[in-house]
């Protein structure tokens, strides 16, 4: 660990400033627990980058298949190091998805396809009972959808009700293990193409995420249509996500800068 580099990046900030922090972590030397225990003391999301292009990601409390934020945060670093090349295409540890990058002036795009999601049947009760909210109303029919980590997608009415959401974290938890489904991603529609949204994965409600773009992609697949997604005023971390469909893939991207 002697040699080992850590880079600060935020993510799909909104502006400037802001965005959904993340830790790119190279010549690491560490194992799986070893890096599990990093991330945890950190208590922030690290990606750890092998020199040939595989990346492996973790939050504080599990280690993940994909992670769009912590893979712009990657893109950010590979085009820094120069180079003519328009594209670079990593690969994930957890699952080897091949991930292409690109960047379009201050934003970073993640090419990828969308992926076959668990076939799981859910009724507006039991994703009410997850919201903790018995009796909650849904604007359309809940459904799981994957760019390569499976979210259950939920509709709300108004962004008055998803702020108001205080769901059972354990309990999304429990559920999303027995069915190969990782977090509820709670929606609503702010006009034509824009929406904002809220996920949740993790059991401490102080990680919430400022920005999930497997969610986005997940929405972008389950819509059939691209979209921008705004998500992170519960963290006081203003993010924008862009997702738009492009040769039967699916692009999720938006700014990355470095601290």
């Amino acid at each position: 660990m002697q040699n080992m580099h850590v880079q600060t990046l935020r993510c799909f900030g909104a502006k400037p400033g802001e965005g959904n922090p993340a830790l790119v972590i190279e010549d690491d030397g560490m194992d799986l627990p070893a890096r599990q225990a990093y991330t945890a003391a950190r208590n922030t999301t690290c990606v750890f980058l092998s020199p040939d292009g595989e990346v492996d990601y973790f939050y504080p409390h599990m280690r993940s298949p994909l992670c769009l934020h912590a893979t712009l945060a990657v893109a950010h670093v590979l085009f820094a190091r120069g180079g003519s090349a328009s594209t670079m295409t990593v690969r994930t540890a957890m699952k080897g998805q091949r991930l292409m990058l690109s960047r379009e002036g201050d934003d970073y795009f993640v090419k990828l396809a969308p992926q076959p999601a668990p076939a799981v049947a859910v009724s507006d009760e039991q994703v009410a009972a997850l919201f903790n909210a018995p009796g909650l109303a849904l604007a359309s029919r809940p459904q799981v959808a994957s760019v390569g980590s499976p979210k259950l997608l939920a509709e709300v009415r108004d962004v008055e009700t998803l702020y108001s959401l205080m769901p059972d974290l354990g309990g999304i938890a429990a559920w999303g293990k027995a069915r190969g489904v990782n977090g509820l991603y709670a929606w609503c529609r702010l006009g034509p193409g824009e929406f904002e949204g809220r996920n949740f994965n993790h059991l401490d409600p102080a990680l919430e995420d400022s920005a999930t773009g497997v969610a986005a992609g997940a929405l972008a697949v389950a819509l059939g249509h691209g979209l921008v997604l705004r998500q992170g005023r519960a963290t006081g971390r203003n993010c924008l996500i862009r997702a738009r469909a492009e040769d039967e893939a699916i692009l999720v991207g938006g700014r990355a800068e470095a601290l």
